[in-house]
């Protein structure tokens, strides 16, 4: 039985919690747990659960006591969060740490225990003014050479590919085989590389080879000695020099269409003429970027808001960002966790490097929810009776009517959750700053 508790709030967001378990409490527990080991222990000279409680205390007393008395003290521990308000209560990331426990063991007989678990909580912080801020976002500019990048991105997809005759050109779509070769000019097996295709002039290819295969036919082969750099970006290759002997086998290229009113019309069945292409792809282009320019609204907001905040983020909370951020990483890869860390490994990086250069980041993630979480308690947006049984209906399909209001309260949070940046758009400016053209913005 708990007689005495306190919580202390502690810097970095912890707090500690006290109990003081009742000696009556700690002995009953230990009573409970000789008898179950006196049913169930096997000992030579005892029949399986004839064993006296005596013997059972002489030769494992202490280690039960141990037992038994930390597990009194993790079901008080339960009991105490149930109790606590919710400001005080661990948080879901956190693991509490008992305190100097070497001075709790060995545990007395008959005696209270008082002992300390440090833990993280949900940050204190205050929110800085998040109405009536005057925001700076980007001004977007679309010029006609950003219309005429995409006709001829629109040229390339039509464009009719042919088997050509004569020297590769830049442009073209040529196929090769490549083997690294040592000093001696022995080929290294495990870099052979057959029937690689790629168009010259791209980069598309891990050595970098187009300046190299310009000007060869179809047949020909050729040996090259490249030195690299860490501009030529080939991974783990800086500062090396290599031989390869590359062959040309295939040689293709592109006839790209005329841009006139026939090519308008292979693209899209409404475009008559060349001006109805021209003018789509303003308007696509002018949706793309009012839709970039509701995330730019957004993240300025809260990177303001941010930035003007402090608080003082739990480790806990930060490692579960990280390693939420690592799992939705390496699904992305389309790998196993094992797989990537191996791959890692054999690049000189691991797990655990990639996380530190993602700590900064993360940590402002975690910021800007914490503010949002607290913008959406502080305004309570209303949610009509209407707006969450649809919600309900819709999130909760496949759970029994008799647990659904369980549910209710966590489904509410996230409706007013999803309130809150579009309630921050509303009740702040936003105002042009960098001007900036549609490709560099759409960073292409």
């Amino acid at each position: 039985m708990i007689t005495e508790k306190s919580v202390k709030e502690l810097e970095n967001s912890q707090a500690a919690l006290t109990l003081t378990l009742d000696a009556a409490s700690i002995e009953e527990a230990y009573s409970k747990r000789i008898q179950k080991y006196a049913k169930e222990l096997t000992i030579p000279g005892f029949r399986k659960g004839h064993v006296p409680t005596s013997v059972i205390e002489r030769k494992f007393g202490d280690a039960i006591r141990e037992e038994s008395t930390f597990d009194a003290m993790e079901d008080a521990l339960k009991e105490a969060y149930q109790s606590l308000e919710k400001k005080d209560q661990p948080i879901a990331f956190s693991t509490p740490v008992l305190q100097d426990e070497d001075k709790l063991v060995p545990f007395k007989k008959n005696s209270d225990i008082t002992f300390t678990v440090v833990y993280d909580i949900m940050p204190r912080f205050e929110l800085p003014k998040y109405t009536g801020l005057e925001v700076e976002i980007p001004e977007v500019e679309i010029t006609e050479e950003d219309v005429d990048k995409e006709i001829e991105r629109y040229r390339e997809q039509n464009a009719i590919v042919r088997s050509k005759d004569g020297a590769a050109e830049s442009g073209d779509i040529v196929t090769v085989d490549y083997i690294e070769l040592n000093e001696d000019g022995t080929e290294i097996e495990s870099t052979k590389r057959d029937g690689f295709t790629f168009t010259l002039g791209s980069g598309y290819n891990f050595y970098k080879l187009d300046k190299e295969i310009e000007g060869m036919k179809t047949g020909e082969e050729k040996t090259v000695t490249k030195t690299y750099t860490e501009e030529d970006d080939v991974p783990g290759y800086s500062g090396k020099t290599v031989t390869l002997r590359v062959k040309l086998t295939a040689l293709k290229s592109r006839e790209l269409p005329a841009v006139d009113d026939d090519l308008a019309q292979d693209i899209k069945e409404e475009y008559k003429t060349v001006a109805d292409l021209r003018k789509g792809i303003r308007e696509n282009f002018q949706k793309r970027v009012d839709t970039a320019l509701q995330h730019d609204k957004e993240n300025a907001i809260l990177d303001k808001l941010a930035t003007e905040t402090e608080i003082a983020v739990p480790e806990s909370m930060i490692k579960a960002q990280l390693d939420s951020h690592w799992r939705q990483f390496v699904r992305q890869m389309g790998i196993t966790e094992e797989q990537m860390e191996k791959f890692m490994a054999m690049q000189g990086s691991s797990k655990e490097s990639i996380q530190n250069e993602w700590k900064e980041s993360d940590l402002k993630v975690v910021k800007e929810q914490l503010i949002m979480d607290k913008i959406r308690d502080t305004e309570n947006f209303e949610i009509s009776d209407e707006e969450l049984q649809k919600a309900c209906d819709e999130e909760l399909k496949n759970v029994p009517e008799s647990e659904r209001d369980s549910y209710k309260d966590m489904i509410k949070d996230e409706l007013q959750f999803a309130k809150v940046l579009p309630f921050l758009l509303e009740k702040n400016t936003f105002k042009n700053g960098e001007k900036k053209s549609y490709a560099s913005f759409m960073g292409l």
